[in-house]
């Protein structure tokens, strides 16, 4: 089938230089709320590391060395199912598996970026050369350069359209393999389930305060894991409570505040990485701005969250395509197996002892080395 231009549109990112001088203008005049002494990052984000990371943003952090780096890749916009949607797609040499990767939140394409090139060289990489993906990392719909719809509406399954309309009708694969985190996961899980003749595998990671139905007996690890759900509930979901309720009257302030962003945006990769309470121990000043001035640039902070409160996840949905996890005790909180197996089908269990949330950008040679072991049975 051959494709028109509107089909798939090569794209640049190329932020005006307006746009530039008013968000250090922003960010020069802050007006900053009174900190709590000796608090730390105890009621949240720490007023100190804010002022630190605002002060880099403003005055040292290189938007365009940035740009140029992520104008490197072969980006497209296409539009499905009336969205026009963002993604990079990166050839391998001599052709490989299509897979699909997927990012959640407060993530974006740029967390994938380092394992963009181990899937699709892998002979580069110490991996073979019969493991070679043909990768699309795609921006989630509200994500980033990926349109949101005017409309209620932006579900998981919602999603899934898109994302098979690209692969399939714009791409022209027949078959294609997906991995996803977070609310990434949760869209694989839908591609599974309503497109099953088409996806060859799903490989997940990311771990979610569910805890519905628990057994009458629960094992000792269950037991464990349900208390960790519960403390988690009670100190850290805030924020998805919010999300999920009142995402405009959030979005008004974080669209136009931009240490209000980075405020909300670093604390989560804080708490959700293995980072040992230190987030530069995974990711440097200029990786975090460059995620947070995805949202900033593209105003999409507002319609991102808006998945808290539309979402249509169903854990337990019937699917038959094969399933890996690949699951870090160093995540929000561990996660035994025999939880997951309540409501997902495993095919292949792989825990590891490093990497939390984002794992993809934390862990990148460990993601790809389990996505290729699991894939090589199925191409």
């Amino acid at each position: 089938m051959s494709l028109t231009p509107e089909d798939r549109e090569p794209f640049r990112i190329a932020v005006p230089d307006e746009e530039l001088a008013d968000l250090r203008h922003r960010l020069r005049h802050t007006r900053w709320s009174d900190p709590i002494g000796g608090a730390g990052w105890r009621y949240g984000t720490d007023p100190g590391y804010l002022r630190e990371l605002v002060e880099y943003w403003a005055e040292t952090f290189d938007w365009r060395g940035e740009e140029r780096r992520l104008n490197a890749f072969p980006h497209f916009r296409s539009v499905a199912d009336g969205l026009r949607v963002h993604y990079i797609h990166q050839r391998a040499d001599g052709g490989g598996l299509p897979v699909l990767v997927l990012h959640g939140w407060p993530g974006s394409f740029v967390q994938m970026l380092d394992l963009l090139p181990l899937l699709a060289a892998p002979a580069e990489h110490g991996g073979a050369p019969a493991d070679a993906f043909d990768v699309v990392v795609g921006s989630l719909p509200g994500f980033g350069f990926s349109e949101a719809p005017r409309e209620p509406g932006l579900t998981e399954t919602r999603m899934a359209r898109v994302f098979h309309d690209v692969m399939t009708r714009v791409l022209g694969y027949e078959r294609y393999a997906v991995r996803g985190s977070d609310f990434g996961a949760s869209v694989a899980e839908a591609l599974a389930v309503h497109y099953p003749e088409a996806v060859v595998g799903i490989h997940l990671s990311g771990t979610t305060p569910r805890a519905s139905d628990p057994p009458a007996d629960p094992s000792p690890a269950v037991r464990r894991y349900l208390e960790d759900v519960e403390r988690w509930r009670a100190s850290e979901v805030g924020y998805g409570a919010i999300q999920a309720t009142k995402p405009q009257t959030l979005a008004a302030s974080l669209t136009d505040s931009p240490a209000g962003l980075a405020s909300w945006i670093v604390e989560k990769f804080r708490r959700w990485s293995d980072c040992d309470g230190d987030v530069e121990r995974r990711f440097t000043k200029d990786r975090l701005l460059t995620n947070i001035s995805v949202y900033w640039f593209t105003r999409t902070i507002g319609s991102s969250m808006r998945l808290y409160g539309e979402s249509d996840y169903r854990p337990g949905a019937e699917r038959d395509v094969p399933t890996a996890h690949l699951m870090s005790a160093k995540d929000m909180f561990p996660t035994p197996r025999e939880w997951v197996e309540r409501f997902s089908r495993v095919d292949r269990w792989t825990a590891v002892e490093r990497g939390g949330h984002f794992l993809e950008w934390e862990e990148p040679r460990l993601v790809a080395e389990d996505m290729r072991a699991f894939f090589r049975a199925l191409r």
